[in-house]
């Protein structure tokens, strides 16, 4: 205890920590009173050896300016008496620093950190209880000036620190910086780095990248991205660094700083100042004087000026560390800058006081240690700094919430209430909301009658799945609890999963997965599992990308087995916001979807009826918590429109809050859950910012503030938004205008075009400008399935009410706001002409978005548009019973441009067609697309059959004329020019025949370039992966193909009927070619592809090929490619049908390959040859053929496999089994008749993710090959043989390039083989 006298006693100076001297004071705060107390109780704990060890050092202690303690003093003492002997001596402040520093010496760490906490918890204690009443009320002030009146920090977005040189005594008081989080710090302390610096202090427990002015140079966006700003503190040394060598880093008098550095550090503050960087009102900056100012020659000083210039002087606040060096410095303000920094300053307070304040202010959010489930039950603790660095994730803890604030105190109850309510009115849940409802077991969370399906779904995954990394998606309603309900199960299963939400969707893919990849393996030797939610994604498809990527992150950083680590697992959890959820469900794999729609069951309206009337009881007005409301309502319309109308009632368009509030409801109508940022919204209605004054904005929009809600936005480093609570307040609002105002969608949305303040520069206008841009362009799906509207729901709606010229006024005036994005003017381009057929016009808009940006998206609109003006033109044509020959020269000109178009979108296409990158910004905005696939090919064979119809209804090529229509078929084979065409001798027709010589060279190229890119179809197809679009494509070029057998293989029905016994030889051979290019088996994929057809076709195909053998043919090319395509033609019919007539040896077939292969060497165009070696010469215990790897090289290198497609994703339809010969072969399709009862899309997932290998059937059937991985390459080893193979998934090997002993399965794709179920031997 302290006794009464010393109780009472004036403190000395140094008692009260630096910064204090001569200041009067009434009390002496009571953690000073505990000093003695916990150093004792440390001393305490030291063994006897110890303690001697410690009075030793005491004896030696040459830190103070009062000299150590003399020895005869110390003889013999115990604890207590040794606690005394040094707080007479030193003071207890100081004596507290000294037992630090002295147990550092003997290696008793520990407990110099145990001290030091609980210190710092007595501080904070007292500090925020007591500092608060001092005299001047300077503690109030402090935290007036921080919060704007309030109680928590988060009222700024950003706080800017400028410091200058501090002493290690002064360092430890600086705690509450860790709390602020600046977004920067300009030190001009060139000794802050080192040990005892405020830099290096800070860095033990927070991440800061260390940075110089001259960093802040060129574009904004690229010096935010490349110094990381927002995500982690910026300290920036303006005046040296001494820990570095080099001229550059040393500190300058004041007169080299002017000539050498102070350019830089201004430009760096006019930097900080743009409005693009931070925002005005949203930014507070402290200038912390440790070291005092004497004289207006300090580069600080130099600075503070500098920021005046920039920024307003409200948003500048001093701390001095004391009351005279105030003094100085205010006299400098005053006189240099005619200012009174008074009210903004900070003098009387100890730095431990201040730092007590700060560090009492809210906001309460975290817990003093953060808590992570790991291996076997255990738990780790999340330190700061290593949160700091998982800066994309918002992590949730174990112990989330849990002491933070002491739960019987008022600041509890009043916090509790305020977050229900914000809740409950239509904000985004937080963590607390789920945590007060666990303290109160009476009052749970309402449930969606989903939770338990997506929690089982979850836990199913991480049980059963083989998956490293697996997607699961939800798919909701705006506005119907999706994401609330995907944080509900999160919260519930955070003691099994390490559980993370991804903050920002835009970030870099490969950044968030090593962020991912380390939250698992965090503190811990073994992984944990982790769930990761990805909220507000608009596609299922787009975190495939991020799947990828956290497969190989996760594999790199563990380097280690997957199935050595069952918990080495990410699950994925999507929520998709969606118009059609229940739709898009269907469409994917039920096992790893579920959905919610905007409709309660009966169980789950008793709960929210439940809910209500615990609402009641304490809360005031819960029937204004409009969010809560609706859904209790079960959406009932008619509820929501009477808010609407009673809300809008004498609504004056006139006035900047009801223009402002009309914004508000066109933006969340289109663009849910988009906000305006708060700062915008107070330039738009011409508020002040006036620190912690009663004019909020809230207030300001009244009586509309009942329907906003202000949330804080987490990219860009924080700042708070507002929107409308609900997706449904706000789309009845929008009716209501209408319908009792006659104001129009359209007049709102050229009233945001016309307002210039929202395009003027600013990170946060930008994100608006963005929301704008998307709603004019954005594509939803089609409730029906995969395609997509044709435009936005808003140009849609503007297009039903108003028509052409409203649409296109409004485009033309978004044209001028976004110049350089090529999404608008090609919106405006696809309306004209698929709405208005103006072709002419839709060109031009074509044409400038093409200039703004040449990709496959807009030189494929420029297709579309002359696509659709032939169209409209044969159509228009077929009509009309006169002729005009001029209109075939329009035609094929039109023709020409399309297909000049498609081609060049299709090769622009095939350049980017990287694996696994992820897509360029603004490739194409209307809708996210993973690529432009095969679209291009596609159009040119539109155009070409086009061109073929309208050539067939000339008066010599019809097409209903046998003769005439083998004159058409002729002539586009080439065989025949124009001029050997019999036709009637008129005008008409010689001026027809004067357009096609003109442009004859284009129509008969068309034949062969078409062939060429069914060819090109067939094989994509056959061999790369399936996705939605593909299946699409697979429809429309069936369709074109029939035409093109119509028009050029038709004798060959008669084959077929074998009406023709006489025929010569020379038909004979033609006709059979014809019948082969009908059924696509003229080429290699197209015989591969019968693998899944009936056995009776490729039986006729073989018999065809092997009659094209016995001809001596003088045309070498053709001879090989028909032998090769004959091998494979009995390769495919001995797997359907082995007992067939028709089918050759495996040792004919073998030698008929070899001598094929000799007289083709390795630069054969195609990898056909080198894909029969890898079936037919495939090593096995009774053949070797040494060849093999230089024949798998050279599919590698075959020039034709990329010239059309980077090839990736390609699939084995043959795979090793365990026979000889040909009996080895065995196809997909004979694998999958093992799960005839399994549903498609299940099969397809087990393919997917390999777990198919696992499969008992499977085993038995296919040969397990034994190989190496090496240098991070696959190889399957025959004695010496080594043969390169690829990995079938991504994350099939190791990284680290460790040479090890493998196992797998063989798969025989089209670019090689493929390695399934790699195994490691060890």
């Amino acid at each position: 205890m302290v006794s009464e006298k010393e109780g009472n006693q004036q403190p000395n100076p140094h008692d009260l920590g630096p910064g204090r001297q001569g200041a009067n004071m009434s009390t002496v705060p009571s953690d000073i009173l505990k000093i003695p107390v916990e150093i004792q109780k440390t001393l305490d704990n030291l063994l006897k050896d110890d303690l001697k060890n410690f009075n030793f050092y005491l004896q030696e202690y040459s830190k103070s300016k009062h000299g150590p303690i003399p020895r005869g003093k110390l003889e013999g003492k115990d604890t207590m008496d040794t606690t005394k002997l040094m707080t007479d001596h030193y003071g207890s402040k100081e004596a507290l620093q000294v037992t630090k520093d002295i147990l550092k010496e003997i290696n008793q760490r520990e407990l110099a950190r145990q001290l030091e906490k609980k210190m710092g918890q007595l501080e904070q204690q007292s500090l925020s209880k007591d500092v608060l009443k001092k005299e001047a009320n300077q503690g109030e002030k402090l935290k007036n000036l921080l919060t704007c009146g309030g109680n928590s920090l988060d009222n700024y977005d950003q706080f800017i620190v400028v410091v200058n040189k501090s002493s290690p005594e002064q360092v430890e008081y600086l705690l509450f910086l860790n709390k602020l989080k600046p977004f920067c710090v300009l030190d001009f302390d060139p000794n802050s780095v080192a040990q005892g610096g405020l830099c290096h202090f800070y860095r033990e427990s927070r991440v800061a990248n260390l940075h110089t002015p001259s960093q802040y140079q060129g574009q904004t966006e690229t010096v935010i991205k490349g110094l990381n700003l927002y995500k982690h503190t910026s300290w920036v040394f303006c005046n040296g660094r001494h820990d570095l060598d080099g001229e550059s880093n040393k500190e300058l008098d004041y007169k080299n700083w002017l000539r050498k550095s102070c350019r830089d550090v201004e430009q760096l503050v006019s930097f900080i100042c743009n409005p693009d960087v931070l925002l005005h009102n949203g930014s507070l900056i402290i200038f912390l004087l440790l070291s005092p100012v004497d004289t207006e020659k300090d580069p600080i000083f130099d600075i503070y000026k500098s920021f005046i210039k920039h920024t307003k002087e409200e948003s500048i606040i001093t701390i001095c560390e004391s009351q005279g060096m105030y003094e100085k410095w205010r006299k400098l303000v005053q006189e240099k800058c005619e200012s009174d920094i008074d009210p903004r300053s900070i003098y009387d307070l100890t730095l431990s006081e201040v730092n007590g304040t700060v560090m009492a202010l809210g906001p309460f959010n975290q817990s003093s240690e953060r808590l992570l489930p790991s291996s076997g039950s255990s738990f780790v603790v999340l330190k700061q700094k290593d949160e700091d660095l998982l800066a994309a994730l918002d992590i949730l803890c174990m112990n989330q919430c849990e002491n933070t604030i002491d739960e019987n105190s008022s600041e509890f109850h009043d916090h509790r209430i305020r977050v229900e309510e914000e809740f409950y009115k239509g904000g985004k849940v937080k963590w607390w909301n789920f945590y007060f409802c666990d303290k109160d077991k009476e009052k749970p969370f309402v449930k969606r009658d989903k939770y338990e399906n997506v929690k089982k779904m979850i836990r199913s995954q991480l049980r059963d799945s083989k998956n490293m990394c697996a997607l699961l998606n939800l798919f909701h309603h705006p506005g119907c609890g999706g994401t609330t309900l995907a944080m509900h199960v999160m919260w519930d299963l955070r003691q099994e999963f390490r559980c993370a939400v991804l903050k920002d969707n835009t970030l870099p893919k490969k950044e968030v997965a090593n962020q991912v990849s380390t939250l698992m393996k965090l503190e811990s030797e073994k992984p944990s599992p982790v769930l990761l939610l990805v909220d507000d994604s608009k596609e299922a498809e787009n975190p495939h990308i991020l799947v990828n990527c956290i497969h190989k992150a996760v594999e790199y950083g563990l380097n280690m087995n997957v199935v050595d680590a069952p918990n080495c697992k990410v699950i994925i959890l999507n929520c998709v916001r969606s118009h059609s959820p229940k739709e898009q469900y269907k469409q994917q794999n039920t096992a790893q979807s579920q959905f919610i729609t905007a409709s309660l069951t009966q169980e789950e309206q008793k709960e929210f009826e439940k809910k209500l009337k615990e609402l009641q009881e304490t809360h005031e007005k819960p029937e204004n918590f409009y969010s809560f409301m609706i859904m209790k309502s079960n959406f009932d319309k008619k509820y929501i429109k009477d808010l609407a109308r009673n809300t809008l009632e004498n609504f004056d368009y006139s006035s900047n809050k009801a223009r402002l509030f009309a914004f508000l409801v066109l933006l969340n109508t289109y663009m849910a859950e988009s906000e305006i940022s708060l700062s915008l919204c107070k330039d738009f209605l011409g508020m002040k910012m006036i620190q912690w004054s009663g004019d909020s904005i809230m207030g300001r929009m009244e009586p509309y503030s009942n329907f906003l809600i202000m949330d804080t936005v987490e990219d860009l480093g924080g700042y708070k938004g507002i929107r409308i609570l609900h997706h449904s307040i706000a789309s009845a609002c929008l009716e209501e205008l209408e319908r009792s105002y006659l104001l129009k969608v359209s007049d709102i949305t050229m009233e945001i075009l016309h307002c210039d303040l929202f395009f003027s520069i600013g990170v946060v206008k930008h994100r608006f400008m963005l929301s704008i841009q998307q709603m004019l362009i954005e594509r939803q799906r089609k409730k029906d399935g995969d395609e997509r509207e044709p435009f936005s729901p808003l140009i849609g709606k503007i297009h039903q009410d108003q028509g052409r010229q409203t649409v296109q006024d409004i485009f033309v005036k978004a044209s001028s706001r976004f110049v350089t994005s090529a999404s608008i003017p090609q919106a405006l381009a696809r309306y004209l002409y698929i709405k208005e057929s103006d072709f002419p016009e839709a060109l031009q808009w074509a044409e400038k978005a093409k200039n703004i940006r040449q990709n496959p998206y807009t030189f494929d609109t420029i297709g579309q548009i002359h696509k659709s003006n032939l169209k409209s033109n044969n159509h228009r044509e077929k009509q009309e019973t006169s002729r005009n020959p001029e209109d075939l020269k329009t035609n094929i000109k039109i023709a020409e441009n399309a297909i000049a178009a498609f081609k060049r979108a299709q090769e622009l296409a095939n350049e980017d067609d990287k694996p696994e990158t992820e897509a360029a910004d603004d490739e194409s905005d209307d809708y996210p697309r993973k690529s432009y696939d095969v679209n291009g090919y596609v159009g040119v064979l539109d155009i070409a059959f086009l061109v073929f119809e309208i050539l067939s209804r000339l008066p010599f090529f019809e097409e209903n004329h046998p003769m005439k229509k083998k004159y058409l078929q002729s002539f586009l084979k080439k065989t025949i020019p124009i001029t050997s065409v019999y036709k009637k001798d008129n005008e008409f027709n010689n001026r027809y025949v004067e357009i096609i010589k003109e442009h004859e060279h284009f129509l008969q190229s068309l034949k062969s370039e078409v062939k060429e890119i069914f060819e090109l179809l067939v094989f994509y197809f056959t061999n790369i992966k399936a996705n939605t679009s593909k299946l699409d494509f697979l429809s429309i070029v069936s369709v074109l193909f029939k035409k093109y057998v119509s028009l050029f293989c038709t004798t060959s029905e008669e084959i077929k009927q074998e009406q023709h016994p006489h025929l010569n030889l020379e038909i004979a051979i033609e006709e059979r070619r014809l019948f082969l290019e009908e059924k696509h088996a003229d080429t290699f994929s197209g015989i591969l592809q019968l693998l899944d057809n009936p056995a009776v076709e490729i039986e006729k195909i073989t018999e065809c090929y092997a009659f094209l053998q016995q001809q001596q043919l003088i045309n070498q090319k053709q001879k090989t490619k028909e032998t090769i395509n004959y091998i494979l033609s009995n390769i495919v019919l001995y797997v359907l049908r082995r007992k067939s007539k028709h089918v050759k040896s495996y040792s004919y077939l073998s030698t008929l390959l070899l001598k094929t292969l000799q007289e083709v060497g390795l630069q054969y165009p195609f990898p056909d040859p080198y894909y029969l070696a890898m079936l037919l010469l495939w090593p096995s215990p009774r053949h070797e053929n040494t060849e093999i790897e230089t024949y798998v090289r050279a599919i590698r290198k075959s020039k034709r496999l990329f010239l059309s497609f980077r090839i990736r994703n390609t699939i084995a339809l043959l795979y090793l089994g365990k026979e000889e010969g040909l009996k080895r072969l065995v196809s997909k399709r004979q694998l999958d008749e093992n799960f005839k009862e399994m549903r498609r899309d299940t099969l397809s997932q087990l393919w997917r993710n390999g777990d198919i290998f696992k499969n008992k059937a499977i085993i038995n059937r296919l040969h397990r090959v034994s190989g190496t991985t090496e240098q991070g390459e696959v190889f399957a080893n025959y004695g010496k043989l080594k043969i390169p193979v690829r990995p079938a998934l991504i994350a099939g090997i190791r990284s680290g390039s460790s040479t090890e002993k493998v196992s797998f399965y063989l798969g025989f794709a089209i670019n090689g083989p493929l390695a399934y179920d790699i195994q490691y031997e060890n």
